[in-house]
């Protein structure tokens, strides 16, 4: 502002009107100065969450794609908090504590199915188990986070986000299916309830889980690998985050309440 002068014949008001409408304008697509992201790799070596259809542990999967988004984080503007990235963090509590301080948690996880969908294959001579049967993102939100709205908002603009950049949601988590039944907070986005999910509520902060793809399903295993997918992945979450932490909801939708 300090450099703006008055146009040339126009008058101190219009010159002092321009200056600011530009001020404006670059404040709105300024970068997240100032804002942190604690990002969460799910699981740890020793327990490292689910097996994909080739036999590779979900762990690899969530620390590579922590990687790619931690970078477009950073050319987004923010600061990142890595948490768990070297598979050695099995204290769930301990990761939220670690976030304190940050703006908002976020969870990379890689997906599964239930038992009863998996089916027997021969794998480079290795016996495995697959399931096609489901494919797509899903994200979490818990009810018992004490910034629930704010949660839910970047949820639904990162589902968001994720669709325009040709992701697409997998319902299965909503079967009424023991180990299941997630009801929907924003179907048409892929977001879930999961109050229980102890990294969701117990952060201080707002928070969301990303289920990135389902590693069990033999195509998706493959395409969630591979570099361009990571990334245009990575830029959704900090495009998506970079515009809900910029605006407040006004509140949570009722218990229940599936948009």
């Amino acid at each position: 502002m300090q450099h703006c002068r008055a146009a040339p014949h126009t008058g101190m008001p219009y010159g002092v009107a321009f200056c600011l409408v530009i001020w404006l304008l670059g404040a709105l697509v300024a970068p997240a100065v100032g804002r942190t992201i604690a990002l969460d790799v799910g699981h740890y070596l020793a327990h490292p969450g689910a097996t994909s259809a080739r036999g590779v542990p979900e762990f690899v999967f969530n620390q590579a794609l922590a990687g790619v988004v931690q970078g477009a984080l950073t050319k987004q503007g923010f600061g990142v908090r890595m948490i768990g990235a070297q598979g050695d963090m099995h204290d769930l509590r301990a990761r939220t504590r670690a976030a304190l301080g940050t703006d908002f948690f976020l969870s990379l996880h890689h997906d599964s199915v239930q038992p009863q969908y998996l089916e027997d294959w021969i794998h480079a001579g290795m016996p495995r188990r697959f399931s096609d049967r489901f494919a797509g993102f899903s994200l979490f939100v818990s009810r018992a986070n004490p910034h629930l709205a704010l949660s839910l908002a970047c949820a639904s603009q990162l589902g968001t986000a994720l669709r325009h950049a040709g992701f697409v949601p997998s319902p299965h988590h909503a079967e009424p299916i023991p180990g299941e039944n997630r009801p929907f907070a924003d179907q048409t986005n892929g977001v879930h309830y999961f109050d229980n999910l102890v990294v969701l509520k117990t952060a201080t902060q707002p928070a969301l889980l990303l289920e990135a793809g389902v590693i069990v399903h033999r195509a998706e295993e493959l395409a969630v690998q591979q570099p361009a997918r990571r990334e245009a992945m990575a830029t959704a979450i900090a495009s998506a985050l970079d515009v809900c932490l910029r605006r407040k909801p006004l509140a949570a939708p009722a218990p229940g309440d599936a948009r």
